[in-house]
């Protein structure tokens, strides 16, 4: 499949980049007014299936009655499961629940679980369909820019613990992706921002080009300017899926490279209880800040590559410090308990994503304990 643009019935410009699996393949569709007729491209897409939709509290108001009732009027709907917002829902009693009531509602094997919702949602339907009935169908349709351009894509599912971030979960590949750009104009700046931080991402892995334009055009994305607001997506998208097609399971350690940031802002999110004290996006800014400035220390990459990084969020309005942590953040100490639950840890070695450059990002297995353990204590401010 190649990566195309088509214009819709109501001229909605959409564009449509292939994930390619194999039998797992499946399309990302980004545009406009894509909710609203949602009903028959899911017809054409599982003919047999019928669908029960996972959303939370905060977007069933928004966008669930429209898609429920064209699936209605299809003869396709089974119900509804709503959970509560926030990342306190992706733990083992939600998915529990949402479990047992998809099954209340009669789902079977040839069905779909619809994931409307964020990233949340997204991993805890995604979780209990991977496992519901052994596995059955999944759509993801994002509601968030944060899972628009990453936890929709890929097949990552999962919830957290105690522990750590995701650390327990599965693989399982939606059947189709839809991003509807219209459902980003009810989200809060902050939610915006923390989305914004995953586009961020996507530069600088492997693509300074794409950061230079962000350094251009990053208020005209935030502000919804449609034509800016579709390229960050669908780069973002098309980076994440050449990624997932060459290490879908994260086995060759190209896939690592998306975590890039993650192991600090996974520490992070843990030490804050998962609470809106720090967004997913504003740990992940904030560990990416850490990677360059550790990366520039260790004489990897350049400082002033690390100082424009660091310019760049701070200027758009993400938190660039462990400082910034309203309450205030972790000792050395506890960062360092929180990271080694990470899971890229080996043989209880650390592995961190650093950088010899924007857009130069690579996976380092042979991490020196005592120089993180120094760098940590001035991040956090603490012997």
């Amino acid at each position: 499949m190649a990566e195309s643009l088509s214009v819709s019935s109501d001229a909605k410009v959409e564009t449509t980049i292939p994930v390619t699996l194999a039998r797992r393949s499946y399309e990302i569709i980004i545009g406009e007014n894509l909710l609203a007729h949602a009903a028959l491209r899911l017809d054409d897409l599982l003919p047999a299936a019928r669908y029960a939709v996972v959303s939370d509290e905060n977007v069933a108001p928004l966008h669930l009655a429209d898609m429920k009732r064209n699936l209605q009027e299809q003869g396709l709907f089974l119900g509804e499961v709503i959970v509560p917002p926030g990342e306190s829902s992706k733990c083992f009693s939600q998915l529990e629940k949402v479990c047992e009531q998809l099954l209340d509602l009669g789902v079977e094997r040839g069905d779909c679980i619809i994931a409307l919702g964020g990233g949340v949602v997204g991993d805890l339907a995604g979780f209990a369909a991977s496992i519901l009935r052994r596995g059955v169908n999944l759509v993801q349709m994002p509601t968030s820019l944060l899972a628009q351009v990453d936890s929709s894509v890929g097949g990552k599912t999962g919830i957290d613990t105690p522990q750590g971030k995701n650390l327990i979960g599965t693989f399982h590949q939606p059947a189709l992706v839809l991003a509807d750009l219209d459902v980003l104009g009810t989200l809060p700046e902050r939610q915006l921002l923390a989305g914004y931080a995953e586009i961020a991402k996507y530069g600088l892995i492997n693509d300074p080009e794409f950061f230079d334009w962000l350094g251009d055009n990053w208020r005209a994305v935030l502000n919804g300017e449609p034509e800016a607001r579709l390229h960050a997506v669908a780069t973002s998208c098309k980076s994440k899926a050449a990624i997932v097609e060459e290490d879908e399971k994260e086995v060759s350690g190209a896939r690592a490279l998306l975590n890039l940031g993650h192991t600090f802002g996974h520490a992070l999110e843990a030490y804050t209880g998962y609470s809106d004290r720090l967004l997913h996006g504003e740990a992940i800014a904030i560990g990416m800040v850490l990677a360059f400035r550790y990366s520039a220390e260790q004489e990897i990459c350049a400082s002033e590559d690390a100082g424009r990084v660091e310019r760049h969020f701070d200027l758009v309005g993400l938190p660039t410090a462990i400082k910034h942590i309203e309450g205030g953040g972790p000792s050395a100490a506890e960062m360092l308990r929180l990271m080694s639950q990470d899971k890229k840890v080996q043989a209880g070695q650390l592995a961190l994503v650093l950088a010899r450059g924007i857009g130069s990002a690579y996976l380092e297995r042979d991490v020196d304990m005592d120089e993180l353990t120094d760098f940590l204590k001035r991040e956090c401010g603490s012997q």
